[in-house]
C-alpha cells in the first residue's frame, strides 16, 4: 500500500498518479481492453466494499469472474492493481471536471465549479472519500508525514489551472498564482478532513456560495508580502 500511496503523490521525478490521470483525461487516452476494464471493475468494487488492505488478488479474480492467473497476467501484483484502479478514478473525475468546466464562463465561475466538483468527487466516490473511513489510519499518517508532498502535488494542478487563466488574462498579471492556490487547497482539504457542524457538504449551493464568499476574493488578492519586500 505504501507503494501505492508513493505513487499517488509521485516520486521525485516521476510523474504522481493525479498528473497521469489528468493528461489521460486531456489527450482522451483509451488502452482499456475488455477483460483489463472487468478486472478494474471487480477491483473497484472489492476496495470499495472491503477495504484495500482486506482485499486480495483472489477475492477480485472471483468478483470478475476470472481466474487469478488473468489477473496476474494484467496486473503483475496487487499494488500496481491499486495503483490503476486509484488512476482510473481520478481520470474519471477529471473527465466530467473538464467537460463541466466548459459551462463556466468567467474565471470566478470556474474557481466555484471546481471547488464544488472536487468536494462532491471525493466525498461521494466510494473508494478514494471511502479511504477515510474504511483506512483512516493508514490514510491520515501517509498525508500528514509525507512531508507535505501530497498537498503540493494538488496545488500544482490547482496552480496550472489558474495560470490559464493567467495567460488568457483573466486574472491579474501580480497574482501570486501558488500562494493562491495553496490557500485554496488547504481550504478544500480541511472541509474533507474535519465535517462541518456550519455547511451541509452534500449541498452544492451551500459550498458554492462558500467558494464565492471566501475563495474567489482570492483571485483579486495583492501580492505576497513576502515577495513584496523582496529587492527588485
Amino acid at each position: 500500500m505504501e507503494r501505492v500511496l508513493s505513487a499517488l503523490m509521485g516520486n521525485s521525478g516521476q510523474e504522481s498518479l493525479l498528473e497521469r490521470a489528468y493528461t489521460d483525461a486531456v489527450e482522451q487516452v483509451d488502452e482499456m481492453d475488455e477483460t483489463r476494464a472487468n478486472v478494474l471493475d471487480a477491483a473497484y468494487e472489492q476496495f470499495s466494499r472491503m477495504g484495500i488492505q482486506r482485499s486480495t488478488m483472489e477475492d477480485v479474480a472471483r468478483r470478475a469472474g476470472v481466474s487469478r492467473i488473468t489477473v496476474y497476467r494484467r496486473f503483475v501484483t496487487k499494488d500496481a492493481l491499486v495503483e490503476q484502479v486509484v488512476r482510473r478514478e481520478f481520470r474519471r473525475y477529471f473527465d466530467r471536471f473538464l467537460t463541466e468546466i466548459k459551462q463556466a464562463e468567467t474565471a470566478a465561475d470556474r474557481v466555484v465549479l471546481g471547488f464544488v466538483s472536487a468536494l462532491r468527487a471525493i466525498r461521494s466516490n466510494p473508494l478514494i472519500g471511502g479511504l477515510s473511513a474504511a483506512e483512516p489510519d493508514l490514510l491520515m499518517a501517509s498525508t500528514i508525514s509525507d512531508d507535505g508532498r501530497t498537498l503540493a502535488i494538488v496545488r500544482q494542478f490547482v496552480a496550472g489551472q489558474l495560470r490559464r487563466e493567467q495567460r488568457a488574462g483573466n486574472v491579474s498579471p501580480d497574482l501570486d498564482i501558488d500562494f493562491v492556490a495553496e490557500m485554496m487547497v488547504r481550504v478544500s482539504g480541511s472541509f474533507l478532513a474535519i465535517p462541518s457542524e456550519l455547511i451541509d457538504l452534500d449541498d452544492d449551493e451551500q459550498v458554492a456560495a462558500l467558494a464565492r464568499r471566501f475563495l474567489v476574493p482570492m483571485l483579486d488578492a495583492p501580492p505576497h508580502p513576502m515577495e513584496r519586500s523582496q529587492p527588485s
